[in-house]
């Protein structure tokens, strides 16, 4: 059930903002084995003048940071960074400006529906 969050410049995406959202989606559900239904990735652009980047990268310079349930493999994260890195590459952005955070919180920390996820039957495996 992982929130994610791209964060990069207003402007260079244009009318392709579902398209991009969609595929940070596509390598979540790869990599993390998440079913179709589990979706929340959000996008938000920053004016020029509102972000500064590392010197050198470029102006789809993008940040990803996910928050998710603690428990996936070594493994499972690799999958995910490679995967975002492919799906990412359709929008010419290179894997040199494409910054992955994971953060990972205990489902007891994680409140669905009233209660802590730790407390409900997802209906999929964490430890991936």
């Amino acid at each position: 059930m992982p929130a994610t969050r791209i964060e990069t410049r207003r402007g260079w995406i244009g009318g392709r903002k579902l398209e991009l959202i969609e595929a940070v989606q596509r390598a979540l559900l790869h990599a993390l084995k998440l079913p179709e239904h589990d979706r929340c990735v959000r996008l938000i652009e920053y004016d020029e003048d509102a972000i500064i980047t590392p010197t050198g990268k470029g102006p789809f310079y993008s940040v990803v940071e996910i928050t998710l349930f603690s428990g996936r493999s070594e493994e499972a994260k690799r999958q995910l960074y490679s995967a975002l890195a492919a799906e990412l590459s359709a929008f010419d952005i290179p894997a040199e400006d494409i910054k992955i955070i994971l953060i990972e919180v205990p489902s007891t920390n994680w409140g669905i529906r009233g209660v802590p996820a730790s407390d409900l039957d997802l209906g999929y495996k964490i430890d991936v």
